[in-house]
């Protein structure tokens, strides 16, 4: 059985396109096995796509789109 000391967190990844894929996949996996909820956060509205190293790794969902704002500070 699963060590579930993290039950009660919910934790977000902050990711776009171009991450390396294992520095997002190894501590997701890590995180859910201690009993966390793991959302995948980022500006980008469906999925993103990690490498691996220099080549293109798999695309994974989003689960929350951030919205990105234009703000004009010219007035």
């Amino acid at each position: 059985m699963a060590n579930q000391h993290l039950s009660t967190l919910k934790v977000a990844i902050l990711v776009t396109d171009g991450f390396e894929q294992v520095e997002m996949t190894q501590p997701q996996q890590a995180l859910k096995q201690a009993g966390a909820e793991t959302h995948i956060v980022s500006p980008k509205p469906d999925r993103v796509q990690g490498w691996n190293h220099f080549d293109k790794g798999d695309f994974f969902p989003v689960d929350i789109s951030l919205v990105v704002r234009q703000v004009n500070l010219a007035g």
